[in-house]
């Protein structure tokens, strides 16, 4: 698989498209808006009075109506600073970045509006906002030497910068790694997101400033086994519906056999070992978080019961959220003709599971807050 071309979220604004379909990622953003602030104000301690220019690179970006949420967020702190200093806010860069596959027409499109929103809501005291797109991975290097004073990234980094080499048909009958996984498979992933999250801090050493902040967060897991559910169950689900079609004739039981997802969920201890390794930042807060699988708020009962009133089915809105992540890489694998089946036996998978009230059904969400190291 050309990983750049065909890792990015469903296009447009249809049905099956990410920005329908992106509560989840919302509610991650939602929940590290308080880390954010943080950041900002350890930033602005360290830097502060500093130059009349703020740059903010957003990593995996996508499009829909998350992309400008936790840069609206990193600004306004930012401007909150400056006026309880009594100092005007500076003029802020934006960079909006994502592979190119991306859709960033759509992303394009939804800036004037952006820019509007800015004036009305914040007024004349909210300082200049400049946003460019900057494709590419982010597993190399985007922008020039010391220009980045903020870095954040959400829902990107458990993505790899490509499949695992060596897999070839070694993980048969599934989709990523499982419980019946060769330990040569689960290896494998750990070394390629070792050498790709590594890849990823080194690039953003050298593009940001002395004493500059990041914040990232990404699927994870609390067990030190990458096997384990917590880290698995989507992707189960999705090969279980996958192999009923292959029993039934409807798809290649070698497609199925050599397709592995480019994917790593990854324990905090790994995050930690690597950012050690790597030794160009130092880590100030490393949160792990749990999310609904449909990025609702269930925490009463009275929450729940108004859950099930909705229209759609929890394990509905489930489906609506995988499928608006993973239908391009699997559509470029296996063809788009099987898509709608492929989700329809997904989500009645999702029902039956959910169903049962034992059963978990929260992503374990990482969130870091890393600084630069204030010498090189």
């Amino acid at each position: 698989m050309d990983i750049k071309q065909i890792v990015h979220m469903n296009e447009g604004t249809g049905e099956t498209s990410y920005a329908k379909n992106s509560v989840v990622q919302n509610k991650i953003i939602s929940v590290g808006k308080p880390i954010i602030e943080e950041a900002v104000l350890s930033f602005c301690c360290t830097n502060y009075p500093g130059s009349e220019r703020v740059v903010i690179a957003d990593l995996g970006c996508s499009s829909g109506p998350n992309t400008m949420l936790a840069v609206s967020d990193i600004m306004d702190a930012i401007c909150r600073i400056c006026r309880q200093l009594g100092d005007p806010s500076p003029e802020f860069q934006v960079f909006l970045n994502d592979l190119p596959g991306n859709d960033f027409n759509t992303l394009f499109r939804s800036i004037p509006a952006y820019y509007n929103s800015i004036k009305e809501e914040r007024g004349s005291e909210f300082g200049h906002c400049y946003i460019a797109g900057m494709p590419g991975s982010f597993y190399g290097r985007l922008f020039p030497r010391r220009s980045l004073h903020f870095v954040h990234s959400s829902s990107s980094l458990h993505w790899l910068s490509q499949v695992p080499p060596g897999l070839g048909s070694k993980n048969k009958g599934k989709l990523f790694i499982s419980k019946t996984s060769p330990p040569c498979v689960l290896s494998a992933y750990a070394l390629q997101f070792q050498k790709d999250f590594t890849s990823f801090l080194h690039s953003r050493s050298e593009e940001m400033v002395a004493g500059g902040r990041m914040v990232l967060s990404l699927v994870g897991r609390r067990s030190a086994d990458p096997s384990t559910e917590e880290s698995c169950h989507q992707w189960e689900f999705l090969a279980q519906a996958m192999q009923t079609m292959v029993i039934q004739g409807l798809v290649e039981e070698k497609k199925l056999d050599s397709f592995n997802a480019p994917y790593y969920s990854p324990s905090a201890e790994e995050l930690r070992s690597a950012i050690q390794r790597e030794g160009s930042f130092a880590v100030d807060r490393l949160d792990i978080l749990e999310i609904d699988w449909d990025g609702g708020d269930h925490d009463t009962a009275e929450a729940a019961a108004a859950a099930e009133t909705t229209e759609e089915s929890g394990a509905e809105r489930v489906m609506k959220t995988i499928r608006a992540v993973v239908e391009s890489m699997l559509t470029s694998h296996f063809g788009g003709e099987m898509m709608d089946e492929l989700f329809r036996r997904y989500r009645d998978l999702l029902s039956h599971y959910m169903s049962t009230s034992n059963n978990t059904t929260k992503y374990t969400n990482i969130i870091i807050s890393m600084s630069t190291k204030l010498s090189y």
